[in-house]
């Protein structure tokens, strides 16, 4: 199988060993991206909009360096500190997509990385 890494300096870099995403065949796996400022590499502060904002801006940052919008994304999950933010991020969220919207998963964690209170990572799929 080939695999191919993509990266942006347009969205954080990655905080482990891993990739912002990687693509393999016609699919494209995007990281979990938390609200990162991708310049000052530091947590966007303002809230669960505020945060939820730059983890869409970020993915969007990923696909577009895969050549794609978020139109090619079928499937993401949402991952929150706090089930109470579902109606805010949601809401949010749906600014970024268009109908037939991604498959969805949303989870409660104990916590994320560097205090964040939203992740969402994505599959894509690119034609051709």
């Amino acid at each position: 199988m080939n695999k191919t890494a993509i990266h942006t300096p347009d969205a954080p870099a990655a905080i482990g060993p891993y990739s912002q995403a990687v693509r393999a065949g016609n699919l494209l796996f995007l990281s979990g991206q938390i609200p990162l400022d991708p310049t000052t590499g530091k947590m966007i502060e303002g809230g669960i909009e505020a945060q939820t904002r730059q983890v869409m801006l970020n993915l969007q940052a990923v696909l577009q360096a895969a050549g794609v919008s978020t139109d090619a994304v079928v499937k993401t999950t949402i991952y929150l500190t706090d089930m109470g933010d579902f109606q805010a991020v949601n809401e949010i969220y749906s600014q970024y997509f268009n109908a037939p919207f991604p498959a969805r998963a949303t989870v409660e964690v104990a916590d994320l990385p560097r205090g964040a209170q939203v992740e969402i990572d994505a599959i894509a799929f690119i034609e051709g």
